[in-house]
């Protein structure tokens, strides 16, 4: 119990100097809790933290009778106005715990106090995990012990450490050091984690109830590895015993009961030159889990491996199902690169991870991965440029609490029906996610805000002939139906969301077959007075992966190549001026800037007193590849996006 007093203790300075705390004035206050738990009834009483010295009870319990599953991480907790308790069978459990207390803190009328509840709580997943790769751009340190403190926050249990890359072999080696210098490199050269950082990183994991799991990713993703030894191929028989050799002073790092998995790859083997020896993955395995005693975990899809009979195995495409008889983990819908936040949070919420409510011992649960496959002028780009923390906490919910409802496909691309049981789940849960936006990610990037008032009419695909220019009578009046070219047009919706998919580039279901033209959207935002306000205005997202996947990207004078236009109260809003305008697709060694509406500087924009009128022109081609397209006013503060107070949003506009 050592290391959980000392957490305590640091809990309570950090209760009693106010940090992670907000102000509240009502005593009703119901704290915004990610993840929620199992089982949680409120009661009017609080406990004030003033004095909680000696009514703060931790203790460990042979058994949480009411726990269903997991008890390893389960917690039960119990705060009144007298005292605070808190059960679990194990010290992993009372730290899961603890988190959940710091949630319930608030102030009121100066002091300050947790709210009265009794709760039980357990994972539905036994794995539930985050994934960076750092071996593709370097991440210092203390931007990763940063993550991990957010992951330990939100009851993840795993951190994925992808370690090694095309562009560098990232692990200190001390047998083989050229895998560590420059000219092995290709970005960031030089830049490489010592055996003491590792040590000092699965330390920091440990210490928050996380489990490091290192992967070697071989043989393909090998180039910094092969330009190290002059190995011209995988196949060559010298790989072999210098792997083996790897992975022994990986496993001599930590113990088995500290790093329990090691993960090796073995995805996209694309060329010759990566195909493996025939012993070669056979021999690993057998290193790895014989004489390592460690469970390893590959890649699915992946390089069939003769005779492997114990590996786990990673899903992390549509190409991904599971193999027969091994235990798996989910990371198929969940690359953050790909994402952008708007679209992005609802697909987390929504998926259903192991298409199942709840872990067994075949679904071991799942690992959000970010991939920020392009280069980066500088690491924290990453986090800017992904939807990291707010992916972060919407994935924490639904590993944690699970997916109840089978629900498929269908709302990975679109939101439910407003009004359904569905559409209020969610924005109950946006709620709480924009409070702990506001509470605990001050100065940290966290792109996101609300969208679940935001309404759209969409009108389309106007067959244009594959001119993106063509101007259609939708440009000069707003109309209920247009006879263009003999075909009569209608507006559809309302559709709900601050990102609309037209047609999803992964093919979850949307509102549009996937077919060439001209959309029109339209919506009507009405400001309690007139006020200059921020924007973000996207259209056709670019994945941090692939370059410009989709390119080029456009010229100056245009939002995107498809040509696209914003009207507002019909005054055309012009484009960004562009820092790296005219990239062709494959560039990914040029970093992002300015490419996505979310780390860019808004767009400003003039709001009149009362209604305000919205018109977006999306054409889109044969080649474009991510349809969709952004517009929701913001307020920046401290470089957060957050909500213009008191606009409403209609599609009831006057034609």
């Amino acid at each position: 119990m050592k290391n959980i007093r000392k957490y305590y203790q640091a809990l309570i300075v950090l209760l009693a100097i106010g940090v992670l705390l907000s102000c509240r004035t009502q005593s009703d206050y119901t704290p915004a809790l990610i993840p929620m738990p199992q089982q949680v009834e409120w009661n009017e009483q609080l406990f004030n933290l003033e004095d909680s010295t000696t009514c703060f009870v931790q203790r460990i319990v042979a058994d949480l009778p009411q726990v269903q599953r997991h008890s390893e991480e389960a917690y039960a907790l119990t705060v009144s106005s007298d005292s605070v308790i808190l059960e679990a069978t194990t010290e992993t459990g009372i730290f899961r715990g603890l988190q959940t207390i710091k949630q319930l803190a608030f102030e009121l009328n100066g002091r300050r106090y947790l709210k009265g509840c009794t709760l039980v709580d357990w994972p539905a997943f036994a794995v539930r995990g985050f994934m960076q790769d750092v071996g593709r751009n370097f991440q210092s340190i203390d931007m990763l012990k940063e993550q991990i403190d957010v992951l330990a926050a939100y009851k993840f249990n795993v951190f994925h450490f992808h370690v090694t890359e095309n562009p560098g072999w990232r692990l200190e080696s001390k047998k083989y050091p050229q895998l560590n210098v420059a000219e092995s490199m290709t970005r960031q050269k030089g830049k490489y984690y010592t055996q003491d950082d590792f040590k000092e990183l699965v330390a920091y994991c440990l210490e928050r109830k996380i489990t490091l799991i290192p992967e070697f990713d071989i043989p393909g993703h090998s180039a910094a590895f092969r330009k190290a030894f002059g190995f011209e191929a995988m196949s060559d028989p010298q790989v072999q015993p210098v792997l083996i050799d790897l992975i022994d002073e990986l496993c001599c790092l930590a113990s088995a009961e500290v790093m329990p998995y090691i993960h090796l790859g073995t995805d996209e083997v694309w060329h010759n030159y990566e195909e493996p020896a025939p012993t070669l993955l056979p021999a690993l395995v057998e290193r790895v889990t014989q004489y390592h005693q460690r469970k390893l975990i590959v890649w699915r899809p992946g390089q069939h491996i003769a005779e492997d009979s114990v590996s786990i195995t990673q899903l992390w495409s549509s190409g991904g199902h599971p193999k027969p008889g091994h235990p798996y983990l989910d990371s198929r819908l969940n690359y953050l690169n790909h994402l952008d936040p708007l679209a992005g949070i609802p697909q987390l919420y929504f998926e259903r991870i192991n298409g199942a409510e709840q872990g067994d011992s075949l679904r071991l649960g799942g690992i959000l991965c970010c991939w920020n496959d392009n280069n980066v002028n500088d690491a924290y780009a990453i986090l800017k440029q992904n939807p990291v923390y707010p992916g972060i906490l919407t994935y924490s919910e639904t590993s944690w609490t699970g997916q109840k409802q089978v629900l498929g496909e269908k709302y990975l691309a679109k939101l439910p029906e407003k009004g359904s049981s569905l559409f209020n789940e969610f924005c109950e849960f946006e709620d709480r996610l924009i409070q702990h936006r506001d509470r605990y990610f001050e100065g940290k990037p966290f792109p996101y805000v609300r969208q679940t008032s935001i309404e759209w009419e969409v009108l389309g695909p106007i067959n244009n002939q594959g001119n993106v220019d063509e101007q259609f009578s939708v440009e000069k009046a707003l109309q209920d139906n247009y006879l263009i070219d003999s075909v009569a047009y209608g507006w559809r919706g309302p559709f709900i969301g601050g990102t609309i998919h037209l047609n999803h580039f992964f093919g979850y279901p949307s509102y549009f077959p996937k077919k060439e033209g001209t959309y029109y959207a339209r919506t009507a935002i009405w400001s309690p007075k007139e006020q200059t306000v921020g924007a973000w205005i996207g259209f056709h997202d670019w994945s941090r992966s692939g370059g410009r996947r989709g390119g080029p990207f456009p010229q100056d004078g245009e939002w995107h190549n498809t040509h696209p236009k914003v009207w507002l109260n019909g005054e055309l809003v012009a484009p960004p001026k562009w820092n790296n305008p005219g990239l062709e697709s494959n560039t990914e060694e040029i970093p992002f800037t300015d490419e996505n509406y979310f780390f860019r500087k808004p767009s400003s924009i003039l709001l009149k007193k009362g209604w305000n009128e919205v018109l977006l022109k999306i054409p889109v081609k044969k080649e474009t590849w991510k349809r969709m397209f952004t517009f929701v006013p913001i307020l920046e503060k401290d470089g957060t996006a957050m909500e213009v107070e008191g606009l409403e949003y209609s599609t009831e506009i006057e034609k």
